[in-house]
């Protein structure tokens, strides 16, 4: 089996890519351009002893076959998108395990490459890296993540020019310049149409020509400048080699990360389950309506004595409106006359006013 496997390998190596004039170009020489062949995701050949495998070996014998095709040269993508080379390392050890999470997915694409770099570049973009970046940014440097070579100041003007693209264009021009896509293959990777992918290529041409006019960009026609800019991606990317983990430890971690998903979801589902269940059992079998409460009303302020000469109320809050005792003086004592004498009284057919003639 390891001899079919490394027979596989060689003739992986040995194929290439073919460019736009139909010359050959190797892995070796042009370590952005292996990601584009197109193609299901190769399988054991029928008369190799790997072709009696089950189908859990054959799945990944095919994934550490497209591991080893294209891991390290999505990681010099991703370094060439974010400038760091840990954040590289990890988007895209997050996009293989994610594919071997969705194996039958990938395995029946029509191109597994684009599938995973496509993951790669929404990783290495996602707006919660740089929190990331500035967490990790004390760490010491690790064999799985060396410290990056110093950079030639050539490179790191060129990187730092890439950098300061807006995303949209920095990943259409790696895609068309560096990795050899159409414009219609760059649009559809980019989820936009061909003229807007066409006119973020002229934009991030004309700002990599400000910039830079070492390059020599300016009045050279757009083939030209894409030749240029590609042999410079290129050469950006070969200057700083990548070691990525063994393919087994990429799936290892996928399931792991698989399997602890899939426990923490079942715990959630029973915290919830156990506490609606606490909470049916503890709660009233019957709903009894509280104890009515009565209004509250302010006490009666004492009455204060009564002055002589003063009329003084003694009617019965209780009593009806029209009763109504003596006032000033004492009940059951008859009302005094007036000073004046007894009131004249008028009949009772006199009239007030007189009767008009």
């Amino acid at each position: 089996m390891m001899q079919g496997k490394q027979r596989m390998r060689r003739t992986r190596r040995e194929q290439g890519t073919r460019t736009a004039q139909g010359e050959v170009r190797t892995s070796r020489h042009a370590p952005l351009c292996d990601v584009t062949g197109a193609g299901p995701a190769p399988a054991p050949p029928a008369d190799s002893p790997s072709g009696a495998l089950s189908e859990p070996s054959r799945a990944a014998t095919a994934f550490d076959a497209l591991y080893d095709e294209h891991a390290a040269p999505l990681t010099q993508q991703a370094y060439l998108l974010t400038g760091q080379p840990r954040s590289a390392q990890q988007a895209v050890e997050r996009a293989f395990q994610l594919a071997w999470r969705q194996w039958p997915e990938v395995a029946t694409a029509p191109n597994p490459a684009a599938w995973v770099r496509a993951a790669a570049y929404e990783e290495a973009l996602s707006p919660w890296r740089p929190l990331l970046r500035r967490r990790r940014a004390a760490q010491k440097p690790t064999p799985k993540a060396p410290a990056p070579a110093p950079a030639a100041p050539a490179d790191r003007a060129f990187l730092e020019t890439l950098l300061a693209l807006p995303v949209p264009y920095r990943r259409t021009l790696l895609l068309h310049d560096g990795l050899g896509l159409g414009i219609d293959e760059t649009a559809a990777e980019l989820e936009a149409s061909p003229t807007a992918a066409a006119r973020r290529l002229a934009h991030a041409r004309e700002t990599v020509a400000l910039r830079l006019p070492e390059l020599g960009l300016d009045r050279q026609t757009p083939a030209r400048k894409g030749e240029i800019l590609h042999a410079r991606i290129s050469a950006l990317a070969a200057a700083h080699p990548v070691a990525p983990p063994p393919p087994r430890t990429v799936r290892t971690d996928s399931e792991r990360s698989t399997r602890w998903t899939t426990r923490a979801a079942f715990g959630l589902t029973g915290l919830v389950a156990a506490t609606t269940a606490l909470s049916l059992l503890t709660a009233p079998r019957s709903h009894t309506p509280p104890p009515e409460r009565r209004a509250a009303t302010a006490p009666a302020s004492p009455r204060a004595p009564a002055s002589p000469g003063t009329q003084v109320d003694y009617r019965d809050p209780a009593s009806p409106q029209g009763t109504r005792a003596p006032t000033g003086r004492h009940p059951g004592t008859p009302a005094p006359e007036s000073p004046s004498g007894p009131q004249p009284t008028l009949p009772p057919d006199a009239s007030l006013t007189p009767a008009l003639p």
